[in-house]
């Protein structure tokens, strides 16, 4: 497999457009936490070496890119919550953090490469949607990163809060361990209520309640 490189980013510096913010997302699928989005602007004279996608970076690989990153680069990082995941749904909470992300950036890029295929509808300057984007362009590549271990990180505290969940390994994401929590320590505040199978613990527990 091929790793992401800076095509994208060196075809829009052509164009003069000189800030160039790469943006994913990480935690859509998750039951419980919220999700996490990262905008990185990198440095096209310091480009971190072995950027690549981090799903398919080891958690060590991850760690040591992230203290690159933030050495080198101009990164934001936002959140959606749980409360506005089942509000908004997670698809439009998830383009609220990418937009949290960019306006956190010390001024706004020139352009923004997105990973997915759509570009958040807050977004008030030029963007375009790559699909696959953390496996094809660096910024991307690095916001993955950041938005990973940002959340993971999270994650983390919140399982020594709520013991049992398995949060510290799975990240809330619906592993069979983390389910078979929710059917017997039931659901916390951190949790999806909008999410099927944290909506249909809930739907039970009321009809045995009621």
């Amino acid at each position: 497999m091929n790793a992401p490189d800076y095509t994208f980013e060196a075809a829009l510096h052509e164009r003069g457009l000189s800030r160039v913010a790469g943006v994913d997302e990480v935690g859509r699928g998750p039951l419980a936490g919220p999700v996490t989005a990262a905008a990185v602007v990198l440095d096209p004279g310091r480009l971190p070496g072995g950027l690549n996608d981090s799903k398919v970076l080891s958690a060590r690989r991850r760690a040591d890119l992230l203290v690159q990153i933030t050495a080198t680069a101009e990164v934001s990082v936002a959140h959606a919550s749980v409360e506005e995941i089942d509000a908004l749904n997670i698809l439009r909470a998830s383009h609220l953090a990418m937009e949290r992300a960019i306006a956190g950036l010390s001024r706004p890029p020139d352009h923004v490469l997105v990973d997915g295929n759509l570009i958040p509808r807050g977004l008030k300057m030029p963007a375009q949607a790559i699909i696959k984007g953390d496996a094809l362009s660096l910024s991307i590549a690095a916001a993955s990163i950041v938005a990973k271990m940002t959340r993971d990180a999270i994650m983390w505290d919140l399982a020594q809060q709520f013991p049992g969940y398995g949060w510290e390994t799975n990240a809330g994401y619906p592993s069979k361990s983390h389910r078979l929590a929710l059917q017997n320590l039931g659901v916390t505040p951190h949790h999806r209520r909008s999410f099927k199978p944290v909506h249909n613990i809930l739907y039970q527990h009321k009809n045995l309640s009621s």
